[in-house]
């Protein structure tokens, strides 16, 4: 009897939806999360996995009540097989509705890509539960399609682009990259975290001509992430103020869909990089996909910094596993050597950040501010000349010392000017009241 090729028993095989079932194509205006998510909702608003999530973060709130917006293309299979994976968009409104199909619906449509988002998680909605719904969407959808990590891509307007950034630099193994619009947020302080944006994500940022976040977004988010190692790009819309700009949607995907060889190549390399298909794992599973991750990269000497720097993740995110245990032994025993050459590693890293971040504020708070802005630009600057005063100190850098030789004074005299300027306006403000 002759036995069919792998390969072709593959195909044979059909995905195996745990809890829902593929829904038919056309846009489904409320599908219902089948239940609570798997996913590490809670590590997304803190430094750590606990088996149960604070009691007040999920007062009051349902997953199998949550509902969300679903756009299915023509083409994606109901009845998928063992080696297909489907792309998604997963929008977050800053309003009520659910938002992003107008935007992406056609380009979705054409590239055969799920656009999901959820009800009722606006800005209104508590933080904490916000990222829970988002979560407990994306899982439904895992749970329905054979999702595909490296084409997740998590995207958000205004508040929501800043929620999506908060949730894909905390877990960025579900995705393969964050589109904000008008709006944008900060990476992680964990090291290992930062790395995994750096060698995973794309981060598309897109404002309007007139946004009052336009600055934020191309003098300060951008070329941040961009100089620290985020492949990051920013797009500017004519015409448009503080609204989803839908003239480079195409050309916004397209730039992501790009970068997919990257992704897939890393995590052939470190799979623990990239959640696996089918069921999301656990915090024992996980704590252990980390832990064997950070014992292989410590068994190499170009990467025994990031190794340490995950080692450190996963004592404090799994903490009181016997995964935590292992890495605080694993740390120890390291920090005990009379030779450690990754501490020269570890305060470059720190320097470069600190770099990026004195040029970004700098270049935010020396430019055009809207009105609603405009009152925290004396704050923005002294940043600036605290972190500018700090890379002097180091003299390391020895390009970044002279552009802070020149820009400390600069920044001192605006400080001045506008200090001053306040000060007489009081002072006729005090004298049209005697």
């Amino acid at each position: 009897m002759r036995h069919a090729p792998l390969a072709a028993l593959l195909t044979l095989v059909p995905w195996p939806a745990i809890a829902a079932p593929a829904l038919p194509p056309g846009t489904h205006e409320r599908v219902t999360v089948t239940r609570n998510t798997s996913l590490d909702w809670v590590f997304t608003i803190s430094n750590q996995s606990p088996d149960t999530p604070p009691a007040d973060w999920t007062r009051g709130y349902e997953s199998t009540k949550q509902g969300y917006r679903l756009l299915v293309p023509a083409g994606i299979p109901q009845n998928p097989d063992a080696r297909t994976r489907i792309p998604l968009v997963l929008f977050i409104s800053p309003g009520d509705n659910p938002g992003g199909l107008g935007a992406f619906g056609k380009v979705a449509r054409q590239r055969g890509m799920l656009v999901a988002s959820p009800h009722e998680a606006g800005n209104r909605c508590p933080f904490p539960r916000r990222v829970h719904i988002v979560l407990d969407v994306l899982d439904d959808l895992r749970r329905r399609y054979p999702i595909d990590p490296d084409r997740t891509y998590l995207a958000g307007f205004s508040g929501g682009g800043r929620v999506a950034c908060t949730i894909g630099f905390a877990l960025p193994e579900l995705f393969g990259g964050v589109v904000s619009f008008c709006a944008a947020g900060d990476l992680r302080p964990e090291s290992w975290l930062r790395h995994r944006v750096i060698n995973r994500l794309s981060v598309a940022l897109v404002t309007g001509e007139t946004d009052f976040n336009r600055g934020e977004v191309e003098r300060f988010r951008g070329p941040l992430l961009s100089e620290v190692g985020v492949r990051t790009r920013v797009w500017v819309e004519k015409g448009v103020g503080h609204a989803v700009p839908g003239l480079p949607i195409p050309e916004v995907v397209k730039w992501l869909e790009a970068d997919r060889p990257r992704r897939a190549r890393y995590a052939e390399e470190w799979p623990g990089s990239r959640l696996p298909q089918g069921p999301a794992p656990g915090r024992q599973e996980t704590a252990q996909r980390l832990l064997e991750e950070a014992r292989k990269r410590t068994s190499k000497p170009a990467t025994v910094y990031s190794g340490l720097m995950q080692l450190k993740g996963v004592r404090v995110r799994f903490s009181g596993t016997p995964e935590s245990v292992q890495a605080e032994r694993t740390l120890l025993e390291y920090d005990s050597r009379d030779k450690r050459p990754w501490e020269l590693e570890d305060i470059a890293e720190q320097r470069r950040f600190l770099v990026a971040r004195a040029r970004s504020i700098d270049a935010y708070g020396s430019g055009h501010l809207p009105p609603q802005y405009a009152a925290g630009r004396v704050d923005m600057l002294k940043f600036a000349v605290a972190l500018w005063m700090r890379i002097q100190q180091d003299g390391q850098d020895k390009k970044a010392v002279q552009q802070a030789q020149k820009r400390i004074p600069v920044l001192k005299k605006r400080i001045a000017e506008i200090q001053a300027r306040k000060r007489q306006g009081q002072k006729e403000e005090k004298g049209k009241t005697r």
